[in-house]
């Protein structure tokens, strides 16, 4: 190798001329062999294209077209290079030499942001090389994803005037870019944020439906987040296709949405069924807190002792939403919860093993009701996703049952701005859809008939 021709990068120097096998380099950490050359693949006399040749180790073997052809007499099988015999093939030399240069850089660069490494994307670099087209690696929508991800603690949240994304976001943005890396491996190719079009929101939508088994409100909200990415990207001043900002998203219908709630006689079957043994106890009192508090599984689970204290003679319990970053203060009136927060306080158990013991414990209290309903199931490619069928209840019943049944117990009882501020809902549309009954239109004029006659009155 010449002492003045540049590294690029490389993790370990090549020797000489090596476009083979000795092209091989251990990226820091990810310890992951790389081998690139160049070769012909016809034995015929006349003009041969050259192909590049990529080994990404045992299994991974990616070859495409260069764009460039050579007669065979002309061709260094030894050293995969043209031999310089021409004014035309030191110009092919070179420009093999800054292709090998450019996908070894590249592949430095994908491995660190675990980039999808295959076939589609070799070939995206050679078109890349030749084209001169200037492009980012954030260009790539797997890229923003991880991007956004990367800085979700620096990130302002429009709308709330905070910093830094919940670790549930976090979650939802690593969720959607695996699902995003799924559906690459199934169209074979990287998706680029210039290629969001109409057609392709389409077909990715049909993907997620049919394909991945994706509940209907589970696919609405990774269209979603492929909007919220595109808008990122835009107001970065990164190139995105014109039709990602009219990318709508969806969720189900009214008359599809199966709400499973706990009403106060159920909750009292609960509170009086004997359970036999202390795991059921203990997830039978985080049910019965759940369902009080209005919170989502993971806040109300973490509650402790110290969260209690008593506001303007009340008993009230502090909660910090993670998803939101919200504190709420909820006041506990029912003397039954007041006890076991008081005196009979459960210990810490995880939201999974929480949602598999509450099953057992409404099966116990008898909550056998065959109720229409999604239950996640395990399909024949060991896949969860959610089936609707007629189920007994109990079957139903998760940790989002007890925010439901809070908001769905209240509702009408207690004002909803006041429900809405101890659920740390904003909207109150987004509020009502907590509800488990459609809004009766007689009902609310009986409502505001009341409310007028108790104005007027004083």
């Amino acid at each position: 190798m010449n002492e003045n021709e540049p590294m690029f990068g490389r993790c370990l120097p090549r020797n000489n001329l090596s476009f083979l096998v000795k092209d091989t380099f251990i990226c820091n950490s990810l310890q992951r062999m790389a081998t690139v050359k160049f070769r012909l693949k016809s034995a015929s006399k006349r003009e041969n294209t050259i192909y590049i040749y990529l080994s990404m180790g045992r299994g991974h073997l990616f070859e495409v077209r260069t764009g460039f052809a050579i007669l065979p007499q002309d061709w260094q099988v030894k050293n995969g290079l043209p031999k310089q015999n021409t004014a035309e093939n030191k110009v092919l030399y070179s420009d093999l030499k800054q292709l090998d240069s450019y996908v070894t850089d590249a592949i430095n660069r994908g491995q660190s942001k675990g980039e999808l490494i295959d076939k589609f994307w070799l070939e995206q670099k050679v078109f890349d090389c030749f084209n001169r087209v200037l492009k980012t690696d954030q260009e790539i929508l797997v890229n923003h994803i991880q991007y956004i991800i990367d800085n979700a603690h620096t990130r302002i949240v429009r709308g709330r005037n905070t910093v830094g994304l919940s670790v549930s976001r976090v979650k939802g943005y690593q969720t959607f870019l695996s699902i995003v890396k799924q559906y690459q491996l199934h169209i074979k190719r990287t998706i680029r944020l210039t290629e969001i079009s109409n057609l392709f929101v389409e077909d990715f939508t049909r993907w997620l439906l049919n394909t991945h088994k994706c509940a209907m409100s589970y696919a609405g909200k990774q269209i979603d987040n492929l909007k919220t990415v595109c808008t990122d990207a835009e107001r970065l001043g990164i190139p995105v296709h014109p039709f990602a900002r009219n990318i709508q998203s969806f969720t189900e219908a009214n008359e599809d949405r199966y709400i499973i709630t706990l009403s106060f006689e159920e909750q009292r079957l609960i509170r009086e069924a004997k359970m036999p043994n202390n795991f059921l106890e203990n997830a039978r009192k985080w049910l019965l807190i759940g369902c009080e508090l209005g919170q989502r599984g993971e806040d109300f689970l973490s509650v402790t002792a110290n969260r209690f204290r008593q506001t303007n003679g009340f008993f009230t319990v502090d909660v910090l939403q993670k998803k939101t970053k919200k504190e709420v203060t909820i006041a506990v009136m029912k003397p039954d919860i007041i006890a076991i927060l008081e005196t009979a306080m459960p210990h810490q158990i995880s939201l999974q093993k929480f949602n598999i013991y509450i099953k057992q414990v409404c099966k116990i209290a008898g909550l056998d009701e065959l109720t229409q309903g999604y239950k996640v199931m395990l399909n024949t490619d060991k896949k969860r996703r959610k089936v609707f069928g007629k189920y007994p209840k109990w079957e139903l019943i998760t940790s989002h049952s007890c925010r439901r049944s809070f908001a769905t117990n209240y509702y009408k009882k207690i004002a909803t701005p006041i429900l809405m501020g101890i659920t740390g809902h904003s909207r109150e549309g987004t509020f009502l859809k907590y509800i488990n009954k459609h809004i009766d239109k007689d009902d609310n004029a009986t409502l505001f008939a009341l409310q007028y006659q108790k104005m007027m009155n004083g």
